[in-house]
């Protein structure tokens, strides 16, 4: 026997039995007791077991998993690929669609110009208003200024225009500075007017719907009454109130219908509206029923002190009632009713300077370039120069409506069409020759070629005022 078995077989009873009970030893039945002597070894045996079982579990767990995240993706890649493959399908149908349709390249130059053209017109300028901006600005009568050379710039913000022109006094010495000085001046009282024309209900009519001047451009304008436009009242889509009315009437069938049950009937009673009191006083204009619209007010017509109900009258704040007339975004009336009981009608026009004048650092306004003497092509004794005048940008805007220039109080042009507006121009004016003495020393009033910033200063124009008794124009 070895010793290990020996250790092993060894008895140990009386290491185990109580002190003192040798009684209780001997009746108990003997049992063997061992010795564990690597109890560590076991342990780490077990735990390696108990780690091995826990990895199988989690590779287990790990594994069922992948399995099913697998599933899902394929699952939705499968339903990607068949989603894809309809809207090819749907796609390749609408291409085939498309290829047939004859007018395509049509379609889509429309559709491109579509998207553009509110820019498009928010950018648009009015060149046509040269010529009655020129009717403004340029005097004409004994004291007249002609242009030979004339360059318009709409293409910045503020527009200009430059030009080569030519002063004439008319009379003796016809080379005369205050004919200059005074047409600088005069940018000063230069306005300008746009608004809507609107119908008695004030809706605005549109812009396609008015006729301003006539055949050869001249403005419509009575000498004693003022402006006026004509308004294209049977014109499609030129009668905003009648279209109003026409809507509510289809609005109120299709209302009381739907209130109505099937065995019932719509009496003319149920659908009728009570219309808008559309009538006008129409005149013939070319072939075409057309309204009459003052641009200026009337004062003298449409004031009234007590108006009654669905009267047509002004009041004295300058609000118009029941009166096709001109909304006008610059100008602004107001009457004062004086003791007597008559009443003085004031228009103002502050914000709507047709040049404003320069800034601090000089740009803007009106610019006198040069000036000398020289002879036109009547060789007549005339003062050369040329200048640059910058504009207000509102006044070529397209979306600013019935543009009229309005020329200082005071005096009144002709020359506001195009077949009279060739008056302005005339071929431009040469400098004195060296040996034309008369054209070098030919003296001037108020100053010399060489100074022409010495002149008086021109009295300011007094507000105008009209009365009732006594119509006048309200520009």
């Amino acid at each position: 026997m070895s010793v290990l078995d020996s250790i092993k077989n060894f008895k140990l009873d009386s290491l185990f039995n109580k002190a003192g009970s040798p009684a209780k030893v001997a009746a108990e039945p003997r049992r063997e007791k061992e010795i564990n002597l690597v109890p560590d070894i076991k342990d780490d045996f077990i735990k390696a077991l108990k780690f091995r079982n826990f990895v199988f579990f989690l590779c287990i767990v790990v594994s069922a998993s992948s399995l099913v995240v697998m599933l899902i993706f394929l699952s939705i890649a499968g339903g990607q690929q068949g989603f894809i493959t309809a809207k090819q399908n749907t796609i390749e149908a609408l291409q085939k669609k498309i290829a047939d349709y004859s007018d395509l390249s049509d379609f889509l130059t429309i559709r491109d110009q579509l998207k553009n053209i509110s820019l498009i017109t928010d950018n648009k300028k009015m060149m046509s208003r040269t010529f009655n901006i020129l009717s403004a600005i340029i005097p004409t009568g004994d004291d007249y200024i002609n242009i030979s050379e004339l360059s318009v710039n709409l293409a910045d913000e503020s527009p200009t225009f430059t030009f080569e022109a030519q002063a004439n006094a008319g009379t003796e010495p016809k080379i005369d500075y205050k004919v200059l000085d005074s047409f600088k001046k005069s940018m000063q009282y230069l306005r300008y007017d746009y608004g809507e024309y609107v119908d008695k209900n004030d809706q605005v009519i549109p812009a396609y719907c008015i006729v301003e001047s006539n055949t050869d451009g001249s403005t419509f304008r009575d000498p004693e009454r003022g402006y006026y436009a004509y308004w294209l009242i049977d014109g499609e889509g030129c009668d905003p109130s009648a279209e109003e009315v026409e809507e509510e009437v289809e609005e109120n069938i299709l209302t009381t219908e739907n209130n109505l049950s099937d065995t019932e009937l719509l009496s003319e009673e149920d659908i009728l509206i009570a219309p808008r009191n559309t009538d006008y006083q129409t005149e013939d204009y070319n072939g075409q029923r057309v309204v009459k619209i003052w641009r200026t007010p009337q004062y003298a017509e449409w004031y009234k002190s007590n108006p009654s109900d669905n009267e047509a009258y002004m009041d004295l704040s300058g609000t118009i009632h029941n009166i096709p007339h001109f909304n006008s975004s610059c100008i602004t009336y107001s009457g004062t009713e004086k003791d007597n009981g008559t009443i003085t009608w004031t228009t103002t026009n502050e914000s709507c300077l047709l040049v404003p004048p320069a800034d601090a650092e000089g740009n803007g306004g009106i610019s006198i370039e040069d000036s000398s003497n020289g002879r036109n092509a009547d060789e007549e004794l005339v003062l050369r120069f040329s200048a640059v005048i910058t504009f207000a940008p509102e006044v070529f805007n397209f979306n600013n409506h019935h543009m009229l220039a309005l020329p200082p109080a005071g005096r009144r042009n002709v020359t506001d069409s195009y077949s009279q507006i060739q008056s302005i121009f005339a071929e431009r004016a040469t400098d004195c020759a060296q040996n034309d003495t008369e054209c070098i020393t030919t003296p001037t009033n108020g100053g010399t070629s060489s100074d022409t910033n010495t002149q008086p200063e021109t009295e300011p124009e007094p507000e105008v005022e009209k009365t009732i008794e006594v119509q006048e124009e309200a520009w």
